[in-house]
């Protein structure tokens, strides 16, 4: 069996709608553009389409925690690279942790991470992972080393962006 990637990568450019009156990203756009990029990166990386599960299956996984800090500002019209990977996983939610950096990846712009429960969208309940997810989730699951806070986690990237 092939070794999945864990930590997985793209770039997009700001545009002009995204942003506030100061040509900066709006704060909740940052989570939309992060989002979007880990929807895609599964697309592109694993053919995990979320969207054609949710019209088959009738489930998907919804936000249920959103934890941003803002580092440096976005602009209109940069370039920015989005980094994602899965750092947690139960039997019904999913920790995924979402870094944007400058094009150049000199230095980290935001960090968010998203707690996701699974969902049955037919029932409007939280549902179980199947043995199939658990196991795609065990070949995609980067931890972060000593399980930090967030708020600890963002107090080492930026010691280690300085």
């Amino acid at each position: 069996m092939a070794l999945l990637k864990k930590i997985l990568e793209s770039s997009i450019r700001v545009q002009y709608q995204d942003c506030d009156p100061f040509n900066h990203l709006n704060n909740s756009r940052y989570i939309d553009y992060m989002m979007a990029a880990r929807t895609e990166q599964l697309f592109e990386n694993y053919d995990f389409n979320t969207a054609e599960i949710a019209q088959t299956q009738c489930i998907g996984w919804v936000s249920a925690q959103t934890q941003i800090s803002y580092l440096f500002p976005t602009v209109w019209m940069e370039v920015v690279n989005i980094e994602t990977r899965l750092i947690t996983y139960s039997n019904s939610s999913l920790l995924v942790e979402a870094v944007m950096r400058n094009e150049d990846k000199t230095y980290i712009k935001a960090i968010m991470w998203a707690k996701l429960v699974h969902f049955n969208i037919k029932a409007q309940h939280s549902l179980k992972h199947s043995e199939e997810l658990m196991n795609f989730f065990g070949q995609i699951h980067y931890p972060i080393e000593g399980n930090p806070t967030f708020e600890e986690r963002v107090k080492t990237i930026k010691q280690n962006n300085q």
